[in-house]
């Protein structure tokens, strides 16, 4: 039976451009963050059947990562080592401003027939700021910010005079010629009230941390909802850690290995700057509100998504994520190339067989 593509549930890998991988532990892993190894990895991904990969923006040291490259430079090279993966370039407010960002994307957009998006980072690292020189806003003031640098963008990109009068950006009549051949897709990421709000409003995309499917299907009934209400219509990805293994003891000791060699003192830095971010939300929670020192040890909660066991039953589990409302996984991996492989061989297939399985059920069904 043929799959139906607009249906199929999409693949993100984060692109490990920073040093230390995915994961705060001393764990051994075959992942780097040059320039060979991630050419080399996108070029695996895209065969593997992967929709999308997410570079992401640090200005700074920390938490195991000490060596940083620059987010939209850095997609723009695998770009270029590949023909039909998408790469989610991560922007910060701030240090970026509505015209550069614009302009950048429109000309990589050009340059790579339309295969660039934007993660618009809204900032969580107080520390990061402080160190740039970059002022830092309140809580809900990040979120605000960010939503009119994503009008400012959608316009830039779209009307041939371009004027717009915000709190924190300003044009008048602007052109930007020539135009980017398609519209980037704007992803954000968040779990505050503030984050999904204006992701119902503006966004195209919605990253969330990782969790059990009832949990996203309450995030994702709630954003849809308000999403509607604003005729407007959101998609939404989940991240997860993924650990595929011909066993699920084999996942598992991997799971307790990663754990059993976290960097305490890293996780536990890491966990006081995201809850303190979280706590100053007008609700008081955040993205980690609930995360654990066990799920702190991997950056956005991805062990809680629970891919971790054999082929069929991480398939069988994305399928879950999916019914809850995911309609992409980002994942991180431990060994990147030779996991991002095996994955594309051993599960996105059996994803697949699932899909289809249910869909002709439905059919059946009318």
């Amino acid at each position: 039976m043929a799959h139906a593509e607009t249906d199929a549930v999409k693949f993100a890998y984060w692109v490990p451009n920073v040093s230390g991988g995915l994961v705060i532990s001393d764990i051994e892993q075959r992942t780097n963050h040059s320039a060979e190894y991630n050419r080399k990895l996108a070029q695996i991904a895209e065969k593997a059947g992967f929709d999308y990969a997410l570079s992401q923006i640090r200005f700074t040291a920390g938490y195991g990562a000490d060596e940083q490259h620059e987010s939209v430079a850095f997609s723009h090279d695998l770009l270029a080592a590949t023909t039909t993966l998408k790469v989610i370039a991560a922007i910060l407010p701030g240090p970026w401003n509505p015209a550069l960002a614009a302009k950048q994307l429109a000309t990589i957009s050009y340059l790579t027939n339309g295969r660039v998006a934007i993660n618009l980072v809204s900032g969580w690292f107080r520390g990061e700021f402080h160190a740039i020189g970059e002022h830092w806003l309140d809580h809900d003031e990040r979120y605000r910010r960010s939503e009119e640098f994503i009008r400012a963008l959608r316009g830039i990109w779209t009307e041939d005079s371009f004027t717009f009068r915000g709190d924190f950006y300003r044009f008048n009549e602007y052109s930007l010629k020539p135009k980017p051949p398609q519209v980037p897709e704007v992803f954000q990421g968040g779990s505050s009230r503030a984050a999904r709000d204006m992701a119902s409003r503006v966004s195209d995309w919605y990253f969330t941390n990782g969790n059990t499917p009832a949990e996203i299907a309450k995030q994702v009934d709630d954003l849809k909802s308000k999403a509607k209400a604003n005729n407007h219509s959101v998609k939404v990805g989940v991240n997860a850690f993924a650990i595929v293994r011909e066993t699920e003891e084999e996942a598992k000791a991997v799971l307790a290995e990663i754990i059993g060699k976290a960097n305490p003192e890293a996780v536990n830095a890491f966990g006081h700057e995201v809850k303190n971010a979280g706590k100053a939300s007008p609700e008081g929670e955040g993205n980690w509100a609930k995360s654990s020192f066990e799920d702190l040890v991997q950056y956005n909660d991805g062990f809680r998504s629970n891919l971790i066991g054999t082929p069929k039953q991480v398939a069988e589990r994305i399928v879950d994520l999916k019914r809850a409302g995911a309609d992409l996984i980002l994942l991180g991996f431990l060994h990147f190339q030779e996991e991002v492989e095996y994955f594309g061989k051993h599960v996105i297939p059996l994803v697949r067989e699932l899909e289809d399985a249910e869909q002709a059920a439905s059919l059946a069904a009318e």
